[in-house]
């Protein structure tokens, strides 16, 4: 579990979770991982393969759009390389800016941080995603009212536990649409909405560093400058245009981003553990993560590749701060573990199966959940 960095800034209430371990898995599974690096001599960080494809991500990305930007090229050349452009913000999001923000990219601080800045340079806050993402969502996975990801929009039940609203009756026909809009709202009102927030997951009467907040600021408006005001100014078409191009890369990127994080939890599987009265979650941290998080398509290399070992999401649930190169390889050091101790392993064997499993929870929670609640006589909101 990531440390509790933010805790000068802000205080945590209420869930706690036993020292209990089932069958000794916690202390296994860290064994097994740590003797594979000590024996391969292999750095949990970075390879050059990583950089490589860092390089090739950002690269990508900002050639599309200095094509855009600088040829006489027709406007839907122009909308297909916002297309691609869209594909490689995502791509860098998972892939390298998810990695360095974790601390998992090198064992220098400042290449981190360096790297990290790609996260800001697209539009989006390190900062907010280090507490939301770090910190809440990889220690309190799938808690509703703790864990932000499943706080989407609300137009998405993505929880047994979250208020069952009318709309969700439509959930599994427009789920999947509606993770499109979800960069759009990132870059111009998640950030902001999340730091101006006095309570965030388990934590109250947050102050953010003054520095934190400027520094969003600043970025923001670093990114609005490159990504509408520069091609406004500087691409011969009509505004209406350039602006269309814009929304269609964030509408590729949020797709892409929306349906990949969901694919890890919101499917058939893991567990959404509710906490007792008293705060106390039933099981040891790292046994959470094993009932609240599954893999899907490990064996799908360019996926893997382009993800950001993101669908080897169970092993970095565990280990973080391991870079996301190394997961294929630790994957079955951790399924074999998890098998002999009786600890569950939700995998789903490729990308289409959990999408449909995805698909089949949105229903399940959404018009199944109307119907058995209106066939129960009681059709009001759920508290």
């Amino acid at each position: 579990m990531e440390g509790h960095f933010f805790g000068k800034y802000m205080t945590a209430t209420g869930i706690s979770f036993p020292a209990r371990d089932l069958a000794g898995f916690s202390s296994a599974v860290k064994r097994e991982v740590d003797d594979y690096f000590a024996r391969t001599g292999l750095s949990t960080k970075a390879n050059a393969a990583m950089v490589l494809k860092t390089v090739l991500l950002l690269g990508g990305t900002f050639g599309c759009y200095f094509l855009i930007l600088l040829t006489p090229w027709a406007p839907l050349v122009k909308l297909g390389l916002a297309v691609l452009m869209g594909v490689g913000v995502a791509g860098v999001g998972f892939a390298v800016s998810h990695d360095a923000l974790h601390g998992a990219y090198s064992h220098k601080t400042w290449v981190n941080n360096l790297i990290g800045r790609t996260f800001d340079l697209f539009g989006a806050n390190g900062y907010m995603w280090k507490i939301t993402h770090n910190v809440i969502h990889h220690t309190y996975t799938n808690i509703e009212g703790i864990d932000e990801d499943l706080t989407v929009s609300p137009l998405l039940r993505l929880s047994p536990a979250s208020p069952l609203l009318p709309v969700h009756r439509w959930q599994h026909i427009y789920g999947f649409l509606a993770y499109a809009g979800s960069t759009l709202f990132w870059v111009f009102t998640k950030d902001f909405k999340y730091i101006l927030q006095k309570d965030l997951g388990p934590y109250r009467s947050i102050k953010h560093p003054t520095g934190e907040i400027i520094n969003l600021v600043v970025t923001k408006l670093l990114y609005y400058t490159w990504a509408i005001v520069i091609p406004l100014v500087v691409i011969d078409l009509p505004w209406w245009q350039i602006l269309t191009g814009f929304v269609v890369m964030h509408l590729v990127a949020g797709f892409i981003l929306g349906v990949v994080f969901q694919l890890a939890h919101v499917v058939e599987g893991p567990d959404f553990p509710v906490p007792d009265p008293a705060g106390k979650m039933e099981d040891a941290w790292l046994i959470h993560e094993m009932r609240t998080t599954a893999d899907f398509a490990r064996s799908n290399r360019l996926l893997t590749w382009y993800v950001g070992g993101l669908n080897h999401q169970i092993e970095h649930h565990l280990f973080p701060k391991v870079c996301s190169v190394h997961y294929p390889v630790i994957g079955p050091i951790v399924k074999e573990v998890a098998l002999k101790h009786g600890v569950p392993y939700h995998d789903n064997p490729t990308l289409w199966d959990a999408v449909r499993s995805h698909h089949r929870m949105l229903t399940a929670l959404g018009p199944k959940a109307w119907a058995d609640r209106t066939a129960a006589g009681s059709p009001a909101v759920a508290a």
